[in-house]
């Protein structure tokens, strides 16, 4: 059994040990809290998902190149028929 200074410091030792795990804890604990209160206040609001947000997005660009594509095809055909008018 150790006596005297050594065996102080290994308690104190012990002691930071112990202290450093259970800050350790309360820091996992908190974390937790936190991020659930952080996702209980974004779903309060009205945000948008990110997967929703690409979907929605992907669906404008083609309604564009679909635009683009048929305007082309009106303006070809608009000129086809000022050709055809001569």
């Amino acid at each position: 059994m150790s006596t005297g200074p050594n065996r102080i410091m290994d308690d104190f030792a012990k002691l930071m040990t112990d202290a450093a795990g259970a800050a350790q804890g309360v820091r996992k604990e908190m974390e937790t809290a936190f991020h659930a209160q952080a996702e209980r206040w974004l779903n309060t609001m009205d945000l948008v998902k990110r997967e929703e947000f690409e979907a929605v997005r992907e669906m404008a660009a083609k309604a564009r190149d679909e635009n683009d594509a048929l305007r082309a095809r009106i303006e070809a055909l608009e000129a086809r028929l000022v050709s055809d008018g001569k």
